[in-house]
């Protein structure tokens, strides 16, 4: 099974899962996914929610981070997403890139575009990644 099989996978129980968000590839500075535009993601009035938009983000970058470090001696958390909503879409699907601008021993720094059908720019998003040491219970 390929590691990104795995990550959808093991994120399928998860509000990852319950948005819809399924990660479509990987490579060693970027990830890719795309989250449905409907019901679970959008605001009442049908428009995408940007709240989902963020949590797409934080998403992308999460699994980025998490696929680039020792998941068994390492945790990834999100410590600090800012964003800028360009526009909006009201149907389809939205499609993410995270590029990591920063892979640091303790925190990654990674720039998301998130975009709609023809490449229309939806927001850009910055979020910051700490790596901590895991616990032994």
């Amino acid at each position: 099974m390929k590691e990104i099989d795995q990550l959808n996978d093991f994120c399928a129980n998860s509000m990852i899962g319950v948005l819809g968000i399924v990660f479509t590839n990987f490579k060693i500075n970027s990830i890719h996914a795309t989250m449905p535009v409907n019901n679970k993601t959008c605001q009442p009035n049908g428009w995408l929610h940007g709240g989902a938009s963020l949590a797409f983000a934080e998403s992308l970058a999460g699994a980025g981070s998490s696929l680039l470090i020792d998941r068994e001696k390492y945790n990834v958390f999100g410590m600090q997403v800012s964003g800028n909503h360009i526009s909006s879409v009201d149907h389809g699907a939205i499609n993410g890139e995270a590029q990591i601008i920063h892979k640091g021993k303790t925190t990654h720094v990674w720039e998301v575009k998130i975009t709609g059908e023809n490449d229309k720019l939806i927001s850009v998003v910055r979020v910051t990644n700490i790596i901590t040491d895991k616990k032994k219970v």
